[in-house]
């Protein structure tokens, strides 16, 4: 459904991702993964069009830098790690933008489906109750939710998240990650993200693309990516027998 051949982004003198490649298929959920400073994040503004990069990105073949941003809007929908509102619209007026790339124009009506899809999103992510509170009194973890409505409301084909679970708790995390799940099950629907937790990444994702230092280490299968000796050359330790430890804490005696 989505694919990067060669891509390489650069910051003056430092490259940020270097001749990185990869394909997303339909059903899958591929994970990004390596340490802070992998070019993981930049990889993610580069495929919404936010930095200039050499190699193409590709929507069932077609690089996307030549279609329109609605109809690219309609196909993938793209949660940011950072999101900023200075003004004071409500949850719900956040949620409907999501809706934006499907109004014809000004003079065109109402978008048909639209309010279904904003009350679904809205539900979703529990935040029906805050429906008409500011967006300049939540907290980080309610605003990350009212995006996350966006981009459910967009309902695209392709979801790409970065740090989705940023700010969340540890229930909304639980949540969040079990909603995706779900919505990847209907057909012709991808998800790409972002995770540090690598739990979290390799109890839901699929696929995973492990970075460093803006290269590919290794991308395929989860488990065939997340292996002992893969992990130790990107963290500089031994991730296995930290989760080990880790989970000892919580073994009941």
């Amino acid at each position: 459904m989505l694919a990067g051949d060669h891509i390489t982004v650069r910051y003056g003198n430092r490259t940020a991702v270097e001749d990185l490649s990869f394909r997303l298929h339909e059903g899958e959920w591929l994970m990004l993964a390596g340490p802070n400073g992998a070019g993981k994040s930049t990889l993610i503004e580069a495929i919404a069009q936010g930095l200039p990069y050499s190699g193409v990105f590709r929507w069932k073949g077609e690089d996307i830098r030549t279609l329109k941003g609605a109809v690219l809007a309609q196909r993938i929908g793209i949660l940011s790690q950072q999101n900023r509102v200075s003004y004071a619209y409500t949850v719900e007026e956040v949620v409907e933008l999501g809706r934006y790339a499907f109004k014809k124009g000004m003079f065109s009506g109402k978008d048909e489906q639209g309010a279904g899809q904003v009350e679904k999103a809205l539900e979703m992510t529990g935040m029906t109750e805050l429906r008409h509170a500011s967006m300049l009194t939540l907290s980080g973890g309610e605003m990350q939710r009212a995006f996350l409505a966006q981009v459910f409301a967009q309902n695209p084909q392709v979801m790409i998240l970065d740090e989705p679970a940023n700010h969340l708790d540890l229930k909304y995390q639980k949540q969040l990650f079990s909603l995706i799940q779900a919505w990847l099950k209907e057909p012709g629907r991808a998800v790409m993200s972002v995770v540090h937790d690598l739990n979290l990444a390799r109890h839901y994702g699929t696929h995973a693309v492990l970075m460093d230092q803006g290269k590919c280490i290794a991308q395929g299968p989860i488990g065939e990516v997340m292996t002992q000796e893969n992990l130790r050359q990107v963290y500089g330790m031994d991730v296995y027998e930290w989760m080990r430890t880790m989970l000892s804490q919580w073994t009941e005696e």
